[in-house]
């Protein structure tokens, strides 16, 4: 494809220099541009000063005067150096606009408030079992910069809203939504800003593209009005089942034209359960045939697709009582989803560093079926206080102390769950630090 942008010789700044601007700062110096680096904090960036002008710990960004400013998704576009640029007529891009212009394989994009990265990962499974060689990333990890000039013929591509509000010209060949709640709502406004910065990928598509979209959930509507692609239906109520072409049915799902009897998956790995992940099952699905995957490679995938970290991650079977560290469940919602998918009699460690949410909404998802919550960290207190009534609280302070009290007095046929519902920075740098350890001292358990 040939760029909208010639960066030949082109004066670039990239705001912000996590892994995606560094990424797109290492691409655009071995495509002949002139590249200025940002970022006000101070990240390690390795050897990129031999590449660009590095600018660390300085307040701002110098965009005035620029041929072109790509921004990194951390960096919202209201920021005042890079609104001026905009008001300017420079043009202000993501990352994922960059590589997008560099890039001949489809694109398969994938974005929404929940499930995003498992599907993506997913559908790169999928591919991958149909003898395709697929790139995946994006927000799920490795910036699609990085795939450049890579040996890919398909890309699966995680996107979140804040890199959809910087993109002009991607365009993916297949494209999912799989729902919206309130998130980012400090960066967006509004829900309605939220959605709006979603439906930039549909909007975006040809008419000869695909668009995967959760008929359960009512902004779907709003992105199968954004642009032309044909429309793939997954899921919702027995009004809508008529007319999707994935259904849940009884140990999986189906697809095939509504009506039809369809193709049949079973689901019976136990990286995917749950309802939720039913649907990000389907998604997939829908997605991989659209781009020409069989039923065996869909099936195949489906089977032996590992999960991934810290998200509802099965870590180990120990006298009868499962592991399971869902880390990533950094707010009350996202708990709430995990207790929804565990079955049986548990034993919940909870806590952290609070959101200042209200913990009610786990309440029915609790009572009667939890033998203990073993909370951690500074909101052991708050849980307790709110939660007492239907969980029996143990104060173990530490992951450390709840893994072992857990070993101590969990039975077969039972479930010990890390699902914190809070961030981690009280203990820990981050999530992922925290899911680590807790694998750590559960593997290590005799």
């Amino acid at each position: 494809m040939k760029p909208p942008f010639d960066c030949r010789g082109a004066d670039v700044l990239v705001a912000g220099l996590g892994r995606s601007g560094q990424a797109a700062a290492r691409l655009l110096a071995a495509r002949g541009a002139k590249v200025t680096g940002a970022d006000e904090g101070k990240p390690e960036v390795g050897d990129l000063p031999r590449l660009a002008a590095v600018r660390l710990g300085e307040q701002g960004f110098p965009a005035a005067g620029r041929d072109l400013v790509v921004v990194s998704p951390g960096i919202p576009l209201a920021h005042p150096d890079l609104a001026r640029a905009r008001a300017r007529g420079t043009l202000v891009v993501a990352e994922v606009e960059l590589a997008s212009w560099f890039v001949a394989a489809p694109i398969c994009g994938v974005t929404g408030t929940n499930g995003k990265s498992t599907t993506t990962a997913l559908a790169g499974e999928m591919l991958r079992a149909a003898g395709r060689r697929p790139f995946v990333g994006g927000n799920l990890g490795t910036p699609l910069c990085e795939a450049i000039g890579g040996d890919y013929d398909v890309l699966a591509v995680e996107l979140s809203s804040f890199q959809l509000e910087s993109i002009q010209t991607f365009r993916a060949g297949v494209a999912a939504f799989l729902n919206l709640t309130p998130d980012h709502l400090d960066r967006h406004g509004s829900l309605e800003g939220y959605a709006a910065a979603k439906a930039r990928l549909f909007a975006n598509q040809a008419a000869d593209g695909v668009a995967v979209l959760n008929a359960a959930d009512p902004h779907s509507a709003r992105m199968a009005a954004a642009g032309p692609a044909a429309r793939r239906w997954f899921g919702g109520d027995a009004e809508r089942a008529a007319a999707a072409d994935a259904l849940p049915v009884e140990g999986g799902f189906t697809i095939g034209p509504p009506g039809s009897a369809g193709e049949r998956y079973a689901l019976r790995n136990r990286a995917l359960r749950g309802a939720h992940n039913l649907e990000n099952a389907m998604a997939a699905a829908l997605c991989a045939r659209a781009l020409g995957a069989g039923p065996g490679a869909i099936q195949g995938a489906l089977d032996t697709f590992p999960g991934l970290p810290h998200r509802l991650e099965w870590i180990r079977e120990r006298g009868g009582v499962e592991w399971i560290n869902d880390s990533k469940a950094t707010n009350v919602e996202s708990t709430a989803v995990a207790l929804r998918a565990v079955a049986g009699p548990l034993w919940w460690i909870a806590g952290g560093r609070g959101k200042g949410a209200p913990y009610a909404p786990l309440r029915p998802l609790l009572a009667g079926r939890t033998r203990g919550a073993l909370l951690v960290g500074e909101e052991a207190g708050t849980i307790d206080r709110e939660l007492s009534d239907v969980v029996a609280p143990i104060h173990a302070l530490t992951i450390e102390g709840a893994v072992r009290i857990a070993a101590e007095r969990a039975r077969g046929g039972e479930t010990v769950l890390l699902s914190p519902a809070c961030a981690s920075y009280d203990q820990f740098a981050n999530y992922g630090a925290r899911g680590d350890h807790f694998r750590r001292l559960v593997r290590a358990l005799p």
